[in-house]
């Protein structure tokens, strides 16, 4: 193996964790993101994987949001996507705080940008007002997914 190979390898290692952190501690207000989700339940809900509602209905136009950090895009199993959000998540779309952030404050331009697609469309038409109500929320569906019970 090469010098700069064992140097690049040996960064990308050091790195995920510092990834897996920054997926761990969201910047937003749990609480806040709380409230703010009464305006997802029409369409999303957060179920873990023992089948418990932990917030929402029983809504099935959007994904569910359980376990949606670190997820790549488009792919939980029993939801059918836009042909961009498969896209994104086949060109390597992960979901963090920033991505989940950008995406719900503006779907179609997200993946627009992302695809470098300007036909790119998303399927979810709500869009979060403000860059600190999304980080609430990100911060909220986190409180409630597999990472927090670690």
């Amino acid at each position: 193996m090469s010098r700069m190979t064992s140097l690049a390898a040996a960064t990308a290692f050091l790195a995920a964790p510092m990834a897996c952190a920054d997926m761990a501690t969201p910047t937003g207000d749990a609480a806040a993101g709380e409230a703010a989700f009464r305006q997802c339940i029409a369409c999303h809900v957060v179920v873990n994987d023992a089948g418990e509602t932990l917030a929402g209905r029983n809504a099935r136009t959007g994904p569910n949001l359980f376990g949606i950090a670190g997820r790549t895009a488009g792919t939980y199993e029993e939801f059918r996507y836009s042909a961009s959000m498969t896209a994104a998540g086949e060109a390597g779309l992960v979901w963090d705080e920033e991505g989940f952030v950008t995406y719900v404050q503006d779907p179609t331009g997200f993946l627009r940008e992302y695809l470098d697609d300007s036909g790119a469309r998303g399927s979810m038409s709500f869009r979060v007002r403000s860059p600190e109500d999304a980080a609430n929320l990100y911060a909220y569906i986190m409180s409630l997914g597999p990472e927090a019970a670690e």
